[in-house]
């Protein structure tokens, strides 16, 4: 059996993705530890998964609170600017305490999730056969494809690559500081010269929990690439258990884990199911606070609640509005609910401009949109009938990938073989 090492942002969907694989394979007898600042242990929740604490000097505990913090909240300019600096610091941190903390352990093959360079630059250094798992989109890139952060739907047309290439230019300037962090550390383990996180991905395997009818056309993508879709647990999630009158149509409204705080856009889509008399289930993971969660439940129609099942919810739901988190999209598919994204950050945009392209829902700025607009929106969704069969027939497709036994199966033959698996043989 294999130990393998685990590496991801500590985000908790990232590491929530990464935990139901690391779950798998340690069903089937292989040993799983996850790495990274301490703080980053409260994210996993299976004790047979094991975690090491590395990097204390830089990265204390407590620290991680502020990172989420400002990953939630970026704001301008300089706001991104500190969410880059993080960023380049844990790389830094990872990439300076991995290669002893790997040895100590004995790890034979790492799992590093794409957003995370450092595990795969430390893999290559020790010759260790590793797999990057794209738990957000992609970050492979090709020309004629948008990058994942971006917010602009795809076209096929000179003016369209054009747009694409110089705002890959634009993030490429604002990501120097964590380039310089790839290229510096590179350098030191004598690999070839490299400063962005596409160029640290895997030769043996990439595992993305997209499915293809989701993504935009790609024509490049490595024959190593495997879309396996959704990493989850296989329980079911519990049964929904939530008041819901069955003759009015129900709407879900989650940000995710990190936006949740989020009031004023709450606020705006109580006031949207208002006025359509449209009953609302608000998730915000704890991000309110009594009194805001007071002012926004109305008995009947706005139930306001920390968390919910979400794949029985979104089952239940006629409608989803979401901050087009990856995760929700396609548990949304699954359930064959239709999609009002409103993109705050990430790769959000990315997959806010999928989620149109797709004809699965529609799209609205989480900052500028009216209560009206969102309304309209939603009457869209809930009138015309053909967002949801499109979703449900890409929810197929979602359902059938694989899912976290597929990204084992595949990570299992790398570290077996230390060869390359590729797409049209897995």
């Amino acid at each position: 059996m294999t130990h393998f090492g685990f590496v991801a942002p500590p985000f908790p969907s990232h590491m929530r993705a990464l935990q139901a694989v690391a779950r798998v394979l340690v069903e089937r007898g292989h040993r799983v530890t996850f790495f990274h600042q301490a703080d980053a242990a409260s994210l996993l929740q299976d004790p047979r998964i094991a975690f090491r604490a590395v990097g204390r000097a830089s990265h204390p505990r407590g620290a991680l609170a502020g990172v989420l913090q400002r990953a939630a909240r970026p704001g301008g300019p300089l706001g991104l600017r500190r969410v880059i600096a993080d960023v380049a610091a844990a790389t830094d941190m990872l990439c300076r305490a991995l290669p002893d903390a790997f040895a100590r352990a004995g790890i034979e093959a790492v799992v590093s999730d794409q957003m995370e360079a450092a595990g795969g630059l430390v893999a290559e250094a020790l010759d260790l056969p590793w797999i990057s798992v794209a738990c957000a989109l992609p970050v492979d890139r090709e020309p004629g494809v948008p990058l994942p952060v971006m917010p602009w739907r795809f076209a096929d047309s000179d003016q369209a690559r054009h747009l694409y290439a110089a705002s890959s230019r634009v993030y490429d300037y604002m990501m120097a500081p964590h380039a310089r962090v790839i290229a510096h550390h590179a350098a030191v383990f004598g690999l070839r010269p490299r400063s962005a996180l596409h160029e640290c991905l895997s030769p043996y395997a990439q595992v993305s929990q997209t499915v293809a009818e989701l993504e935009f056309p790609r024509r490049q993508l490595p024959p190593n690439f495997h879309h396996v879709g959704p990493l989850r647990d296989r329980a079911p999630d519990p049964a929904l258990t939530l008041p819901l009158a069955p003759d009015r149509p129900v709407v879900f409204a989650s940000l995710g884990t990190l936006q949740g705080q989020r009031l004023s856009i709450f606020r705006r889509i109580a006031r949207a199911c208002r006025q359509r008399d449209l009953q609302l289930v608000i998730a915000h993971c704890g991000g309110l606070t009594p009194a805001q969660v007071a002012s926004l439940a109305v008995p009947g129609v706005v139930q306001v609640v920390e968390s919910v099942p979400q794949r029985a919810m979104l089952a239940r739901a006629d409608a989803v509005v979401s901050h087009a988190g990856l995760n929700t999209v396609l548990d949304a598919c699954v359930a064959g609910t239709p999609i009002l994204a409103l993109p705050i950050a990430f790769d959000q945009p990315g997959v806010a401009a999928r989620v149109i392209h797709a004809g699965i829902g529609l799209g609205a700025s989480a900052r500028l949109a009216t209560a009206g607009q969102l309304r309209a929106r939603l009457t869209r969704l809930l009138d015309e009938s053909a967002f949801a069969l499109r979703a449900r027939s890409l929810g197929g497709s979602v359902a059938a990938a694989g899912g976290a036994e597929r990204a084992a199966d595949i990570i299992e033959s790398v570290a077996g073989t230390a060869q390359p698996v590729l797409a049209s043989a897995a």
